[in-house]
């Protein structure tokens, strides 16, 4: 039976195309800025603030006008009564805030009951042990065996709140910011200035500076970098210049016209504009902690005030720390150390190489010199032997030669016998 063969047809072949993307952009390390911004867009920032000031001076208003949120609700104003305890509260108030993408998760500290007591003695102790315990607790992060999550909860920044007298820094307030400077970035802040004139603001300003520097109190100043450009060092000058800031607080707003709203206060004479630079510092102090300076607050907590404390911290354990550890090291002088070091050492070995070479020279010449006079010694007895015998012999040479018979007893060592 013939075998019949059916022809199937061959299944196409299918053709991938390959699509070839160009990069767009540069290719290369000055896009790692870029990578850095969406990390940390991705994780989101922290940031942690401490408002300090007596009752009655806006400070959760300010905190609110800040963020532009509702970080504290509304409340009604409630008198102060006697039952009210007689200590400072430390209260932490967390919140996330999202604007353009960018998410934050701030943590306003705030003290209520401070200065608002008869005496005021040591109140503000509680506040120096929140801080140094928020320390503490980082210092016991960074000890454990996995440090993958350390959660900062350090104060980052102290919003100290002076009321507008018009004359001096109170007492408590030069008592407060001695005593906390070294721990916390101060920044002093008069509040309610719309109750002063200009005139009087910059008076009470000087004053407040003077204070400050008289009491060697250390207040938080925008660094400057060498990198910097002409603007930025203009703004950071611009911003120190206005230490301590005059703010206004305020989150009602107010139609000035033209379809313009405000945010400020309301008074029969007019309307102070909490955003005007012309009204109140409040846009300065706004811009240094959100706008140009929040980083900085942060690293300068970091490596300075948490750096000094955690150090005083070991140091007061027993625990001592190399200080070469973290010099500065310049390539040069470290190779010509290093060159030294080698001399020294090739010199060290060459010294103990000659020792050991003399030490043997002289082992092997006490040796010789020892086996020279027993060789003498010998020497010399055997030439005492010698001269001996020669003596003996020639004894008996003169003997033979003179004739002398010789004694019996010599005769008998030679053999001969005498008849009788």
């Amino acid at each position: 039976m013939a075998e019949q063969t059916i022809d199937t047809p061959a299944a196409p072949v299918s053709t991938i195309n390959v699509v070839r993307k160009k990069l767009q952009g540069y290719v290369g390390f000055a896009n790692l800025p870029n990578q850095v911004h969406r990390k940390s867009v991705k994780k989101g920032f922290q940031f942690t603030c401490m408002v300090v000031g007596e009752s009655g001076l806006g400070k959760s208003t300010l905190v609110n006008t800040l963020f532009n949120t509702q970080l504290y609700p509304p409340r009604e104003n409630v008198a102060l009564t006697h039952e009210s305890p007689q200590t400072v509260e430390v209260k932490s108030i967390t919140s996330d805030i999202e604007e353009n993408g960018v998410k934050l998760r701030l943590t306003v500290v705030d003290t209520p009951g401070f200065g608002d007591f008869v005496n005021n003695e040591e109140s503000w102790k509680p506040i120096l042990d929140d801080i140094e315990s928020r320390f503490d607790a980082f210092l016991e992060q960074e000890n454990r065996v996995n440090r993958r999550k350390l959660a900062d909860n350090r104060i980052h920044a102290c919003i100290y709140f002076i009321s507008p007298t018009g004359h001096a820094l109170k007492p408590l307030d030069i008592e407060f910011m001695r005593r906390l400077h070294t721990r916390v970035n101060l920044i002093p802040v008069i509040a309610k200035a719309d109750t002063l004139t200009e005139e009087e603001v910059a008076a009470f300003k000087q004053r407040i500076l003077a204070d400050i520097n008289y009491h060697k109190i250390q207040i938080y100043q925008a660094p400057t970098y060498e990198y910097d450009d002409q603007e930025t060092v203009a703004e950071n000058h611009e911003i120190v210049s206005k230490i301590p800031f005059a703010v206004v607080g305020s989150d009602k707003e107010f139609d000035v016209g033209g379809g313009r709203c405000v945010r400020g206060r309301k008074y029969p004479w007019g309307i102070i504009e909490v955003d005007n630079e012309e009204h109140c510092d409040f846009v300065k102090l706004r811009q240094m902690l959100i706008r140009t300076h929040m980083e900085e607050l942060k690293e300068h907590t970091n490596n300075v005030l948490y750096e000094n404390y955690r150090t005083e911290k070991l140091a007061a354990m027993g625990i001592q720390q190399d200080p070469t550890v973290f010099k500065e090291v310049n390539p040069v002088q470290k190779m010509e150390e290093e060159r030294l070091a080698h001399e020294q050492k090739l010199a060290k070995m060459e010294a103990e190489m000659r020792a050991v070479f003399q030490a043997k020279v002289q082992e092997k010449e006490t040796k010789l010199k020892q086996s020279e006079e027993e060789l003498y010694a010998r020497h010399k007895e055997m030439k005492e032997a010698l001269e001996k015998q020669r003596a003996d012999l020639e004894e008996k040479r003169r003997r033979l030669e003179s004739g002398r018979p010789m004694t019996p007893e010599k005769a008998k060592k030679k053999g001969f016998s005498f008849n009788k």
